[in-house]
């Protein structure tokens, strides 16, 4: 489905998509490091790296690829966690030796009748343009989410 638009303060981005299929399942698109790496990364991008210890307090890392593009390693940490409705994560670009530009990602679940609902929010950004410029990839890749699972529903 498309996202939901809705007015956005200049440090924070919001989308939302919708699933018919159980929050589990869902959930489960974001703690299976072998299941990320099938749907994550903007448009024409792979991801053919992504570990992750999935707990609070547990670290995740991944890279995403284009024939266009340099690598782009990114990861984080995991601060909140409860099963089949709510992630909570830091997130960064790596460049050189450590971390840049920190924000935290929640990604929170709702399931009616077999349908999921999923909220990503992304907070704070430095700028309009830096949000923009996450809006623009995490789309494409929450689109690729959305694919990969009407392709793959079990």
């Amino acid at each position: 489905m498309l996202p939901k638009t809705e007015a956005m303060a200049a440090n924070e981005l919001f989308i939302d998509r919708t699933f018919a299929a159980p929050a589990a399942l869902v959930f489960r698109l974001w703690s299976d490091a072998e299941l990320l790496k099938r749907w994550f990364g903007p448009k024409d991008f792979t991801c053919p790296s992504y570990t992750l210890d999935f707990r609070v307090g547990g670290a995740y890392r991944g890279v995403i690829r284009s024939a266009d593009y340099p690598d782009g390693w990114f990861g984080g940490t995991f601060k909140e966690i409860v099963p089949n409705r709510k992630i909570v994560m830091s997130f960064a670009w790596e460049q050189g030796a450590g971390q840049t530009d920190l924000t935290d990602i929640t990604i929170t679940l709702d399931e009616a009748d077999g349908v999921t609902s999923q909220r990503f929010h992304q907070a704070p950004f430095a700028s309009i343009a830096e949000r923009d410029s996450h809006l623009s990839g995490w789309t494409e890749c929450l689109d690729k989410q959305v694919n990969y699972l009407r392709d793959n529903p079990a």
